[in-house]
C-alpha cells in the first residue's frame, strides 16, 4: 500500500515541477533589470548628495545620503538573492538557493539597523551645537533625490505585493522619496529663518521613519527564516480544504513554510480510509494548492488507518 503511494507520489510531484519551472523564469529578469537601473541611479545620487551634504553642512543630507547607501546595499544583496533564487537544484542544496532570498531580506532589515544608529548619533551631536546650513543647496539636492526615488520605487511596485525581497527595495525607495520630501521642507525652512537646529532634527524623523517602515519586513523575514508559515497563507483555511475532499477522514502532520521570499511548501497526511486515490486527485489537489493559496510545491502522504499513520511518521 505505501509503495504504490509513493510510486502515485513522485508521479505527481514530477509533472508539477515541470509545469512549475515552465513558466517561472521570466519574472527574476525583469527584476534583474529594474535592481541594476536602481542600483546605477542611487549609487550615483548617492556620491552627489554626500558631497553636497559636506558643502552646505547638512546633517540632514548627509543623513539622507547614507539612507540611500544602506537602501543600495540592500538592493545588491536582494539582487544576488534573485539572481541565486534561479539556481537549480544539485547536491546537498535539493530546494537550489532559493533560501537566500530570506537571508537577504533579513539582512536589509538589519542594514538599515545599523544606518539608523549613524545618522541618530550625529545628529544627537549637531543638535547640542547647531552649525549653519546651506538651505538652498540642501532642498534642490534633495529635490532631485525625490525623482530619483520614486521612480526607483515605481521600478519595483509591481512585484512588492507577492516578492519579501522587492517588497523591502520598493519600501526604502518609497520611504527615501518621503524623507528627501522632509530635507526639501527643511532646507527651504532654514533658508528663510535660520532656524538651523531643523538640520539635525530632520535627521532623527528620518531615523523613525526607516526603522518604521523597517519593522514589518524585519519581522517577515525573521518568521521565514524560522519556517513560520508566510504571513499571505492561511493555515487553518488550508487544513479545512484538505479535511473536505472527498474520502479523507482527517488530516495530520500538516506543514506549510516558505522556500523563498515568493515560494511555498506544504507536507501533510491524509488518513483516507477507503483506499488510495488515483493520480487525478493528485494532480487536482496540487492544482487547487497552487491556485487557491499559492502553494506550489506540495507533498501528500496517504493512510488507510491510524496504525499505518504512526508506523510512517516515527
Amino acid at each position: 500500500m505505501a509503495h504504490a503511494h509513493t510510486d502515485h507520489h513522485h508521479d505527481h510531484a514530477h509533472g508539477h515541477g515541470h509545469g512549475h519551472h515552465h513558466h517561472a523564469p521570466p519574472a527574476p529578469g525583469d527584476h534583474s533589470r529594474a535592481f541594476l537601473i536602481a542600483i546605477l541611479l542611487n549609487v550615483g545620487f548617492v556620491a552627489v548628495e554626500f558631497a553636497y551634504g559636506l558643502i552646505a553642512h547638512s546633517t540632514a543630507l548627509m543623513a539622507d545620503a547614507g539612507h540611500n547607501l544602506s537602501d543600495v546595499l540592500g538592493l545588491v544583496l536582494a539582487w544576488v538573492a534573485a539572481v541565486l533564487t534561479r539556481k537549480r537544484p544539485e547536491g546537498r542544496y535539493t530546494y537550489g538557493l532559493r533560501g537566500t532570498s530570506i537571508l537577504a531580506a533579513l539582512g536589509n532589515s538589519m542594514l538599515l539597523l545599523v544606518a539608523c544608529g549613524g545618522i541618530a548619533w550625529e545628529a544627537v551631536h549637531r543638535l547640542a551645537a547647531p552649525a549653519p546650513v546651506g538651505g538652498l543647496t540642501v532642498s534642490v539636492v534633495a529635490g532631485v533625490g525625490i525623482a530619483v526615488n520614486a521612480f526607483s520605487a515605481w521600478l519595483f511596485m509591481a512585484g512588492s505585493k507577492s516578492d519579501l525581497n522587492l517588497r523591502g527595495a520598493y519600501l526604502h525607495m518609497a520611504a527615501d522619496a518621503l524623507v528627501s520630501l522632509a530635507v526639501v521642507a527643511g532646507g527651504l525652512t532654514m533658508l528663510y529663518t535660520g532656524w538651523y537646529w531643523v538640520d539635525p532634527l530632520l535627521s532623527l524623523v528620518i531615523v523613525a521613519v526607516i526603522l518604521v517602515s523597517s519593522f514589518g519586513l524585519l519581522r517577515d523575514a525573521l518568521r521565514l527564516s524560522l519556517n513560520a508559515v508566510p504571513a499571505n497563507i492561511a493555515l487553518d483555511e488550508v487544513h479545512a480544504y484538505l479535511a473536505a475532499l472527498p474520502g479523507v477522514a482527517s488530516v495530520h502532520d500538516l506543514h506549510v513554510w516558505g522556500m523563498s521570499t515568493t515560494e511555498a511548501a506544504l507536507t501533510a497526511h491524509l488518513l483516507m480510509p477507503s483506499g488510495h486515490p488515483d493520480d487525478a486527485f493528485f494532480t487536482q489537489v496540487a492544482s487547487d494548492l497552487e491556485r487557491r493559496f499559492g502553494i506550489k510545491h506540495s507533498t501528500l502522504q496517504v493512510g488507510r488507518d491510524q496504525q499505518l499513520r504512526c508506523a510512517l511518521v516515527s
